[in-house]
């Protein structure tokens, strides 16, 4: 075979490669497709509306009911968990779109532990500025936490800001019936003296509720927290910007 036929045949395996690659993600939900990039270890495939789990178990995508806000909150499925918008290019975020807050407590369980033990099993010290925190090995998630914190150490104008007022901690959401993010290991609020929270600038306001935004936390430190795979409270419409989340799904699904 000549070279030019040799090169032909291999260009030919390349693109039916690249259309069979097309192909085999059509039909498959773009939140799931993120969901199997972004956690590798755990997300295998997608099939018949079930994301396909590396334990052989499977778990509905879209359980195929309307929801209310309130409701895409406690009862999540994955499916839910990309319908708000998690806005990077502005820092106002608009009337309830809140990206994250929304979690799939099954999906989450899953990676992370299903009880306190399991996910503490889990757990190493990360250094923090002068302290330690708890934070999970599970998706790389303590590597992460690592590599921001040597960025922001090159930032001293930052330190003020940095005291870490806590990580892991097995809790359900105050005032809700599902588990806070800190019980998977994968969270740190920081600076509380320097931070704001949505309740606490708009007592006794609901859900739904129009309410006030604020925040004093430096643009600077989100951004480097972003770029290692971390979503702030900070872009909710219902703000906590203490609150640093390790959600690489959603960061994928806003670019």
């Amino acid at each position: 075979m000549s070279i030019i036929s040799k090169a032909s045949v291999a260009l030919t395996v390349l693109f039916s490669a690249a259309v069979f690659s097309v192909n085999a993600q059509q039909g498959i939900p773009k939140g799931a497709q993120i969901l199997m990039k972004v956690y590798p270890d755990f997300v295998k495939g997608y099939q018949g509306g079930n994301l396909l789990f590396a334990d052989g178990t499977r778990m509905q995508y879209d359980d195929g009911r309307e929801k209310s806000f309130v409701q895409k909150l406690d009862d999540s499925d994955p499916e839910d968990m990309f319908a708000f918008k998690y806005d990077r290019r502005s820092w106002t975020p608009e009337y309830l779109q809140d990206a994250g807050r929304s979690r799939c407590e099954p999906f989450f369980k899953k990676m992370y532990g299903a009880t306190e033990a399991q996910v503490r099993a889990k757990l190493v010290n990360v250094p923090w500025f002068g302290d330690k925190v708890l934070f999970t090995t599970v998706n790389g998630a303590a590597d992460s936490l690592r590599a921001v914190a040597a960025e922001l150490a090159k930032h001293p104008e930052f330190r003020s800001y940095l005291k870490s007022s806590g990580s892991f901690y097995w809790r359900k959401v105050r005032g809700a019936n599902r588990l806070s993010a800190h019980s998977y290991g994968m969270t740190i609020d920081i600076g509380v003296a320097k931070s704001d929270y949505w309740l606490w600038k708009n007592p006794g306001k609901g859900e739904t509720a129009k309410i006030v935004y604020a925040n004093r936390i430096p643009h600077e430190i989100v951004l480097i927290f972003e770029k290692h795979g971390f979503i702030w409270g900070g872009r909710w419409y219902h703000y906590d910007t203490m609150h640093f989340e390790f959600r690489p799904e959603i960061l994928a699904a806003n670019p």
